[in-house]
Formats: C-alpha cells, structure tokens, sequence
C-alpha cells in the first residue's frame, strides 16, 4: 500500500509503498477515507534529531477517518465495516487517566517513544492504519470522511479548549477567537453551539476573517497596533470575558491579555513559541487565569462527532489526493490553505 513516510528528520516525508499491516490481538485495521492534514504535521516533519522520542520511519497523519477492514483475534466492541474516527493521543493505555478516555493527559507521556497516529506510530497518510486497540475509535454512522477526520484533532482540540472556559461564557459574555484557521473557525462555532457568548475573531488575513464570518462569529477584525483596544470596545471598554489564542506569539499573547477584563480566561492553543513577561506591573490584567489545553478527551471526540452529525458545526475543507501530499505541504506552509486540507487516498 501507499503511505507517507517520514524518513529522516529535517527532510520532506516521501511517499512508499509498505506492506498493508495485519491486525494482531486487540489491534483494529481501518481502511481509510480521509486524513487531515495540520500544523502539528509541519512541526513533526521540521523537528531537530532528538527533539521528539519518536524512532523513525513511521507514516504521518493523526486526523483520520474511514472503515473497520480487519479485527484481531482479541478485538471486541467494534465490527467490520463500521466507520469511524481515530481518537488520536495515545497514551499508556494502563494509567487512570487512559482508563478514562484521558490519554491526552497520560501519566507516562514523557516516557513514550509515541505520542499517537502518525506521531511516532504509522499515521493515516496511507491506504490503512493499524490502530492498537478499539478503545482508539469514536463510530461516525454516516457523517462523510473529510468531515470526520478534522475533528478528531482541529475539532476535539478546540472542543476541549472552549469546555475549560465554559463557565465564564455565559450569556452577555464575549470571547475573542485569534487565528481563524483550520481550529480556529471550528472553535467560533462550538462556541456559537455550546455558550451564550458573543464571538469576534481575530487573524491577519482578510480571507480568515469571511471564514470567521461564515462560520458565524459575530464581529472580526485583522490585527493592528490598536486591535486590542477595539475588542474592547466591542465589550462597553470593560475587555473580553475570554481569549482563545490558536497561535501562541508574543504578539498573540500580549495582543490577548491586552483585550481580557480583570478575571478574564486565556486558553493558549498555538505552539507560536512566544512569552508572556509576568514580572512587569501593569502588563497582565488582575486575576486572569491562564489554561494551556492539549488535544482532548476520548468522550468529547464523541461529543464533537454528535455536533456534527447534528449539522451545528461543519468543516470548511480543501480535498487534495494523498499522491499531491507534497503540494498540500507547501501550501500549508504557506498559509494558503482555506479551513482544513484533507487527504484522501487515490
């Protein structure tokens, strides 16, 4: 079969043809229909030898979706021929929090060589995927693949981050959502479906900005030196309730806790690297709290899956062949992707 193979760290991934896996004991084999492809992908591809525990080559892609081919001998609560979607952290599979559907906060994650599919085990940019065990699958019943395979981590992601700040989101409330891509214009609607919080969006692009408008959010505006100045005016001048920031800069953070009211909630989503200087008077708001939210829970991917079925939230997606992988790279990089870039294969 085709797959995607990272082969040496700091090169390009090639595509290669590998032996289609057999599935083992609890193992599951899923033939996929599609595999997201997102910016924890390029951080992976770039990383430094020794950076990540992971031993290469393994096959990328850890947004994927598709149907249940083959089950080990040992394989219980799934059947094949169902559809469904990977959960994909996974963690030790023994610690209390993976008992519990948990495996993003695993116990033993820096003792991993693994973080996951496609994040040092064989991934979804292939024809199948050998999932280790049926507890790794959400069922999806009759959503369409490039629907599905996005929310298991641009979804779920930002699912679990607006779930931390639920209880500051009530009506009358207002979050400001920075960075409107293929997270961030998920995160307006699950805010528009699940809190009574108004929405503005924040992005340094226009085409962002009518991504955020069609996917609901109320006001949006690009950012400038006094873009922190007119969120809160959008809120009577008192600031916004909360901050999801979905790229992680110094410019980001400051831009955030420039427009947060005094009690305010910032969820740092991105992995822009910047810092935040806690030592200056006057700089950070009094009594914000800061969350640093990673990927999500296996029962919120479920929740995430019924959102969607239900038609409350859609993803905007470019379909690419996973053959023309090398170009969705690129344009990635580039900052030229509408939404979410999905594979599928050819």
């Amino acid at each position: 079969m085709r797959a995607l193979r990272l082969t040496a760290w700091g090169e390009p991934p090639a595509l290669a043809e590998v032996e289609r896996p057999v599935p083992r004991g609890a193992e599951v084999l899923v033939r996929v229909e599609a595999t997201g492809l997102c910016h924890s992908d390029l951080h992976v591809m770039g990383a430094a030898a020794g950076a990540l525990p992971y031993r290469l080559p393994f096959t990328l892609g850890h947004e994927v979706a598709g149907r249940i081919a083959a089950l080990g001998p040992d394989t219980d609560g799934v059947r094949a021929g169902d559809r469904v979607v990977l959960y994909g952290p996974w963690g030790c599979g023994t610690c209390d929090r993976c008992d519990a559907g948990r495996d993003n906060y695993c116990d033993r994650r820096d003792t991993l060589a693994w973080h996951g599919a496609g994040l040092g085990r064989d991934g979804g940019m292939a024809e199948y995927v050998l999932v280790p065990s049926a507890r790794h699958l959400v069922p999806i019943d009759d959503l369409p693949a490039d629907q599905a395979a996005p929310l298991s981590d641009a979804g779920l992601t930002s699912y679990h981050a607006v779930a931390g700040l639920r209880h500051a989101l009530g009506k009358g409330s207002t979050t400001a959502v920075i960075g409107v891509g293929g997270l961030g214009h998920l995160a307006v609607q699950i805010l528009r479906a699940t809190t009574g919080s108004r929405v503005l969006a924040v992005d340094v692009r226009e085409d962002a900005l009518a991504l955020a408008d069609r996917s609901g959010a109320d006001f949006g505006t690009l950012v400038r030196a006094d873009t922190a100045r007119v969120l809160k005016a959008r809120t009577g001048g008192a600031g916004v309730d909360a901050v999801l920031d979905f790229v992680g800069t110094t410019q980001t953070l400051e831009l955030a806790v420039g427009a947060l009211r005094p009690g305010g909630e910032l969820a740092v989503v991105g992995s822009g690297g910047g810092r935040l200087a806690v030592s200056k008077p006057g700089v950070l708001p009094p009594g914000f709290r800061l969350s640093l939210p990673f990927w999500g829970t296996r029962p919120e991917l479920a929740e995430v899956v019924a959102l969607a079925r239900s038609g409350a939230i859609h993803v905007e997606t470019e379909h690419l062949p996973l053959s023309a992988a090398p170009e969705a790279i690129a344009r990635l990089r580039q900052g030229r992707v509408r939404g979410r870039a999905v594979l599928v294969p050819d």
